[in-house]
């Protein structure tokens, strides 16, 4: 047999993201689905959108100390494997007990497996030795929209084969691709960011310590938010807001969206950009405010969808150009510091459809998907902020090397 190469692992790794993205996006395609046949309320399914960012949230949390103890290997395999479960799960456990209890077992399963992968997926491309570590991020992080645009076109195709009706067979299938990944993921080699010639790590006191790293931790916030308000809602928006069909809808919505945040990041990823991305992050955050806007305000429910497909061409750049300046700032961050802002990026991945849902289920869709453009104004100021904060870290010296 072949040996297994780095290229094996970078392969792992984007499959990684593309289960990331089966477990956070498959729900939310089944959002109206859930309320039509269990008599699920608005604010429910609001709930069970924010408890599964919530759970990543604290695995995150938790994963800043365990990770580097358990492995890259044994947190990568053990992720899959919740995701496997919680995707079987889904399919079987609201048939066999209160239909609301079993869905939220199951996103809770799913999102212990979703939040391991946030956390372990982007240090083991960053320890690799391969060169341009800014592409390499935004190309990883693309393969979570790729992974995007299949559940929703592959799931588009299930349901206009097979209908909504039989939709508990459908993670059932989807759980074959992490259950894959296991096994792929127990054979490649890799490398560790703590492995011994390693530039000592920051403690997290120390980056909290760093008015720099806080105002990265916000904006990883508002970009977690400004994403997943529009990715998490664009289905149920669409069909229910705009009265365009499941088909048209999921496919012009959500899944527009996904192509375009893929091709985003394919793009800031093939550019030479660490000198220009603040101007980049700043350009990406008034363009998801403009796509807000008219997304809400248009009359036409096309250009509605059109606007929901633009925010996600900006929404692409937000979390690996966030990552990527953190990684320029802080060379030593260590896996503490990616737990640490995947963990603020669900922070803002619960908040962002979180607040959404809550005022929707209190105004109307469009009042709902408004609120959320707080968070790009937030992104932008953060901007603005970093620019005076990092001359002044700069002149206090950030490389790890004191």
């Amino acid at each position: 047999m072949k040996r297994l190469s780095y290229r094996h692992t970078v392969a792992a790794c984007y499959a990684g993201y593309m289960t990331q993205a089966i477990v956070n996006n498959l729900g939310s395609l089944l959002l109206l689905t859930f309320q039509r046949q269990f008599d699920v309320s608005l604010g429910k399914l609001a709930l069970l959108v924010s408890l599964n960012f919530t759970v990543q949230l604290l695995v995150d949390l938790a994963a800043v100390k365990f990770a580097d103890r358990i492995g890259y290997r044994a947190a990568a395999v053990s992720a899959h494997i919740f995701c496997t479960a919680g995707l079987l799960l889904m399919g079987t456990l609201p048939f066999v007990m209160p239909p609301y209890a079993g869905l939220v077992i199951a996103v809770v399963i799913n999102a212990m497996g979703g939040g391991l992968l946030e956390v372990i997926v982007s240090p083991i491309v960053e320890a690799l030795p391969t060169g341009n570590k800014s592409a390499a991020m935004a190309l990883l992080h693309s393969f979570y929209c790729w992974g995007y645009v299949g559940v929703v076109l592959l799931s588009t195709l299930y349901f206009t084969t097979v209908g909504t009706a039989d939709w508990r067979y459908l993670p059932m299938l989807w759980a074959a691709l992490p259950f894959a990944n296991i096994f792929f993921f127990a054979a490649v080699p890799m490398k560790s960011l703590s492995d011994e010639g390693a530039v000592k790590a920051f403690p997290l006191r120390v980056l909290f310590s760093k008015k720099v790293f806080v105002i990265l931790f916000v904006m990883m916030i508002a970009s977690g938010a400004s994403e997943q308000a529009m990715s998490q809602w664009a289905s149920l928006f669409a069909e229910a807001g705009l009265k365009v069909s499941k088909t048209a809808g999921d496919l012009l919505g959500p899944c527009a969206f996904a192509a375009l945040m893929g091709l985003s990041r394919v793009f800031f990823g093939s550019r030479k950009t660490e000198l220009e991305l603040e101007r980049i992050l700043f350009g990406a955050a008034a363009l998801c405010l403009a796509s807000y806007f008219v997304t809400v305000f248009s009359p036409y429910p096309f250009l509605s969808l059109a606007g929901c497909a633009v925010s996600g061409l900006s929404v692409g750049i937000m979390w690996p150009g966030t990552f990527s300046l953190a990684s320029r700032v802080f060379p030593s961050g260590g896996t503490a510091m990616f737990a640490l802002l995947a963990l603020s990026g669900d922070v803002g991945c619960a908040a962002g459809p979180g607040l959404a849902g809550a005022v929707m289920n209190r105004t109307t869709l469009k009042t709902g998907v408004l609120a959320a453009a707080v968070f790009p104004l937030l992104l932008a100021a953060g901007v603005l902020l970093l620019g005076f904060a990092a001359k002044s870290a700069r002149r206090s010296g950030l490389d790890g090397a004191q």
